[in-house]
């Protein structure tokens, strides 16, 4: 408790602090006092570049997109870990490379799975993904 109360190690904090908050001020007052002021019909639109609208913002999206993006996330967390094993694989060892090899054949065999099941068949010919989606209407 006593390391965290001694002000020769607290004083830096501070004044890292403050030159954050006078920085910030001061860019915020230069561009409000340098900034252009202007008020046309187009200001308070959403498309201010002279886009004109065209409909709601609230469309709904094919699950294609969503597989998509939950494709994305999950493949880019795998390169994340991979990443991390290749920087220390030195360390690792044996151990480390044979966990990486059945990592790696995880994610392999589930992209197969993924595959078989129809979840990357994306496109108007796209039969399984329509054939689920027509049962599931047809149960509603």
């Amino acid at each position: 408790m006593e390391y965290f109360l001694n002000t020769t190690l607290l004083w830096p904090f501070l004044v890292y602090a403050i030159a954050v908050v006078l920085l910030v001020s001061g860019m915020l007052f230069l561009s409000y006092l340098l900034g252009e002021r202007h008020s046309e019909h187009a200001t308070d639109e959403p498309y201010e570049s002279g886009i004109l609208e065209t409909g709601s913002a609230r469309v709904r999206l094919p699950i294609n997109f969503y597989i998509v993006a939950l494709l994305f996330v999950i493949f880019d967390i795998e390169a994340i870990f991979i990443i991390a094993w290749a920087i220390s694989i030195k360390t690792l060892g044996w151990a480390g490379y044979v966990a990486i090899l059945i990592f790696i054949g995880v994610l392999i065999s589930l992209l197969i799975y993924e595959s078989r099941i129809g979840a990357l068949d994306f496109g108007p010919d796209s039969k399984k993904i329509l054939k689920a989606y027509r049962q599931q209407k047809d149960k509603h």
